[in-house]
């Protein structure tokens, strides 16, 4: 199998720099790739062929929100908040503190992200990068960014050599790992070995020939494997040869290449556990650089995953799914999964209309009509105010859909174990105020003007601004889309059962937040976002758990930055905040009604990903080449 280079297969570097903070002296630098990096974390990469790997996507979105806690700590300090009014009332206030400053990902509205989160087990087996500097044997040098090593020393017998090790073992969650080798420089009559071993090898012998140790020697092209005895395997090596060497985590075999072409299987039944690359020089001046993927390899890895990963699916779909839900075949099953799916999202009319699709293709190829149950006039109505209180939110309008709940769910925010939930839902409100202020004035002003603003309210407790109109929704249907649910109501409301009158909770709510068309100044806008943190200081800051502290600190600190949607906790700002808190609100009154709080097809994917998890964390099996994410759920 020849190698064939592609452009599609260099890899993905990922640096601190994307998130724009000056480097503090000596924290940043750039490395041999002019990719930005800090002096005690080296930049986050991606292998061309592990780009949809589950394991490595957990580990990069890790190491983002890692990084972003570094840049946030080599920022200078922010300045004091202002107060919250012309009083010395901030005083209450916790002050910020930057390491209760976070990241905050923005999350996406749909089953995808309702996934479990990773674990702190899957975040403790990183990727090799680099030579390790701890597990050497004397007399080998470390270079160029921990890629590079070069024999110094002497050895004083025949079996004497210097082996080293890579920084991490071999994830089995990749299900298939692969590195490359290229010999810069070999001596005369010089022995070489490149492979694999467990920490129980020691470093004294070439790879192979120890416990524990896997590896392909140059000098007479044989495979070792745990032992002094060799097996003819491929051809020798020497300088300018780049060898590459792979482990199937699902076969247990492991493999070597030369120069981009497969040599064919050198190693079966390989199971052990922390298998780290590895590789041995023997004569004084050798000096070899080792690719973990930072860089294209030679030979075409990326094939070769394509192939397992197809091998997998195609296992996955002659799995027989009959027995999951009888008398269901598959497609009744599916069908089933996405009408309760819509149901349970308050999609109604949606649900109805996908019923009639599957009924008439049914019925169009002469078969028995699928049937799956579709909620009654009462949940329709319950569906429907379901929806009307998550667009409310998802339109950052939290005061219409505090009404709304109260009005059609009133006892679910009072009871205890929603408390967090409606502290969430206030704490939103005070980002929302933030967020409309923050696009005001951008708007029409710099953040030398905006700062202004804030010194002003601090000084006279208002601030200068010209009339700006404002905008609860972010888009310009949402009058359209309100008209459609009120009409929906009214058609699905049984006879003599009228739904509560909306018109009221409508206007109360307008009070509070200014309505699409009206105009406010600025400094009004940031004079009542402040009045409201207060509010919110006196109703939860005698909470005495410490989460409610921390993100209490988090919210008012958002203040002190003359631009609040470039500072290092902007990301409190996104419009993809409200997902999550719309996602809470609508399952606490779903088991307020008696009914789950997810839907049926999403505790299916959370539970195939933690089987997948499960699975590929013990074995490295099959299951480490499924991501349910973009195999199953992404169009």
């Amino acid at each position: 199998m020849a190698h064939t280079r592609q452009s599609s297969r260099a890899m993905d570097v990922d640096g601190a720099g994307s998130y724009g903070s000056a480097p503090r002296a000596g924290a940043w630098s750039r490395d041999r790739l002019d990719c930005p990096q800090h002096e005690d974390h080296p930049p986050f990469f991606t292998p061309s062929y592990l780009r949809q790997s589950r394991h490595v996507q957990r580990l990069h979105r890790a190491y983002d929100e890692h990084v972003a806690d570094l840049q946030e700590q080599a920022r200078m300090s922010p300045p004091e908040p202002p107060p919250l009014s012309t009083r010395s009332s901030y005083n209450s206030l916790h002050k910020m503190h930057a390491s209760h400053i976070h990241h905050h990902r923005p999350a996406v509205q749909d089953v995808i992200e309702r996934l479990p989160p990773p674990t702190e087990e899957d975040r403790s087996h990183p990727l090799p990068s680099r030579w390790s500097e701890e597990d050497r044997m004397s007399g080998l040098e470390i270079l160029a960014d921990g890629t590079e090593v070069r024999f110094g020393g002497v050895t004083k017998t025949s079996d004497e050599a210097a082996s080293i090790r890579a920084d991490h073992p071999m994830p089995k969650e990749c299900g298939l790992y692969y590195f490359e080798v290229t010999i810069l420089s070999r001596g005369k009559d010089g022995m070489i070995g490149i492979g694999f071993s467990s920490r129980k090898a020691n470093l004294n012998r070439l790879p192979g020939w120890e416990t524990d140790s896997w590896a392909y020697h140059g000098d007479d092209g044989y495979s070792f494997a745990c032992t002094a005895s060799g097996k003819a395997y491929g051809p020798r090596y020497s300088s300018q040869d780049t060898i590459g060497c792979g482990v199937n985590f699902r076969t247990g075999n492991a493999f070597f290449t030369k120069n981009g072409v497969y040599l064919g299987v050198a190693f079966t039944a390989v199971r052990s556990h922390g298998l780290y690359p590895s590789i041995g020089i023997k004569k004084p001046g050798e000096h070899l650089r080792i690719n973990f993927g930072r860089t294209p390899f030679v030979f075409d890895i990326d094939r070769m995953m394509e192939q397992e990963r197809k091998i997998v699916m195609t296992t996955i779909n002659k799995a027989d799914v009959s027995v999951l839900h009888p008398p269901d075949d598959e497609n009744a099953l599916i069908h089933k999964l996405i009408g309760q799916y819509l149901a349970h999202e308050g999609y109604v009319e949606t649900a109805k209309a996908f019923s009639r699709d599957v009924h008439d293709q049914q019925q169009s190829l002469s078969s028995q009509p699928e049937s799956f149950h579709l909620p009654d006039s009462d949940d329709d109505i319950h569906a429907i105010n379901r929806q009307k209180i998550r667009k409310s939110i998802l339109d950052g309008d939290i005061d219409r859909a505090l009404k709304y709940t109260s009005s059609y769910y009133p006892h679910v925010l009072e009871e205890e174990r929603n408390k967090d939930i409606y502290f969430k839902l206030r704490c939103r409100k005070f980002i929302e105020m933030m967020r409309r202020y923050t696009e005001l004035a951008t708007a029409t002003s710099s953040p030398v003007a905006m700062t202004k603003s804030v010194d002003s309210l601090r000084s006279n407790g208002h601030a200068d601004g010209a009339p700006l109109a404002t905008d609860v929704g972010d888009g310009d249907d949402g009058a359209d889309t309100q008209m459609e649910l009120d009409d929906q109501l009214h058609r699905e409301a049984p006879r003599g059962q009228e739904p509560p009158p909306t018109d009221d909770i409508d206007m109360d709510a307008s009070q509070e937040l200014p309505p699409k068309a009206s105009f406010m100044k600025q400094g009004d806008l940031l004079g009542a976002t402040l009045s409201y943190g207060q509010e919110l200081q006196h109703e939860f800051g005698s909470d005495p758990r410490q989460q409610i502290k921390k993100q209490l600190t988090e919210l008012f600190a958002i203040i002190a930055y003359p631009n609040p949607a470039d500072s290092p906790i902007g990301g409190l700002l996104d419009q993809s905040g409200r997902v999550q808190i719309a996602e809470e609100v609508n399952g606490a009154i779903l088991v307020s009604l008696g009914k789950p709080s997810s839907a049926a097809l999403e505790k299916l994917c959370a539970q195939t990903e933690a089987l997948l998890d499960e699975t590929a964390g013990k074995t490295g099996g099959a299951a480490a080449f499924i991501n349910v994410r973009t195999d199953f759920l992404q169009a």
